[in-house]
């Protein structure tokens, strides 16, 4: 994998490689997002906007009565760094979503106003990695996700009305929380070396034209390149 990014990186220009660089080292999978049957495209946009701004790398997406469709002109090109993560397989996708989240070693968060067990600002990070559950603009979450969260957070409110749209909730829960995850010492919020190349590969394949040829041959030249070695080796041998 190193030796193909190398490659391809002589194919973008050495400020925007370094971007990728710089950007790669302050993205994180510690908290990530959930967003379950969001159904307005500027919501939707919105949210991953967000998360991209604030160096969340994965968004989960649970699709059970609506497709998670995207405005470009609020995403702004956000999504194209990101990792989305559908689950639209069967009719309810919110239990096996979360089921996954969980094995994965995530903590359920339910945001809703309509639960009193801790308020954003006196959220901690700790012990462990952050799944944020958003819900529908009109309903919130749905009573399977409401049962399976593990904790339950809110942002405090003085006013008549009772919840934010689902964007503006999501802005201020991402910003909050990435900004008191990086003040956190110690806590390994940074991705690995590896997830870090993989996605910095991923990056340069969407930003260079026709990056799929250029990859394709240099993975034949590769193979050529071992075979010439494979035949030097036996012939020295012999």
């Amino acid at each position: 994998m190193d030796s193909l990014i190398d490659f391809l990186s002589q194919f973008t220009t050495a400020r925007r490689f370094q971007l990728f660089k710089t950007v790669a080292a302050n993205r994180t999978r510690y908290i990530t997002p959930v967003l379950e049957d969001i159904y307005q495209p500027h919501n939707a946009s919105a949210v991953l906007r967000s998360c991209e701004c604030f160096g969340i790398q994965d968004v989960h997406i649970i699709e059970n009565q609506n497709q998670y469709r995207i405005s470009p002109d609020v995403a702004l090109g956000s999504y194209k760094w990101l990792t989305m993560i559908h689950h639209n397989q069967e009719n309810n996708n919110t239990r096996p979503a979360i089921t996954t989240l969980k094995k994965a070693g995530y903590r359920i968060v339910a945001t809703t106003p309509h639960k009193n067990d801790c308020t954003l600002e006196d959220f901690s990070l700790l012990p462990g990695k952050v799944a944020l559950l958003f819900g529908t603009e009109l309903k919130g979450l749905s009573p399977a996700a409401m049962e399976l969260a593990d904790a339950f957070v809110k942002i405090p409110m003085v006013g008549f009305t009772e919840s934010l749209n689902i964007s503006v909730t999501a802005a201020i829960f991402i910003h909050h929380l990435s900004a008191k995850l990086h003040n956190t010492p110690h806590l390994p919020w940074q991705l690995s070396e590896k997830e870090k190349q993989e996605i910095k590969l991923d990056w340069l394949k969407k930003s260079i034209r026709k990056s799929e040829m250029i990859e394709k041959a240099f993975l034949e030249d590769q193979i050529l390149k071992g075979y010439h070695a494979t035949l030097n080796s036996e012939t020295n041998t012999d």
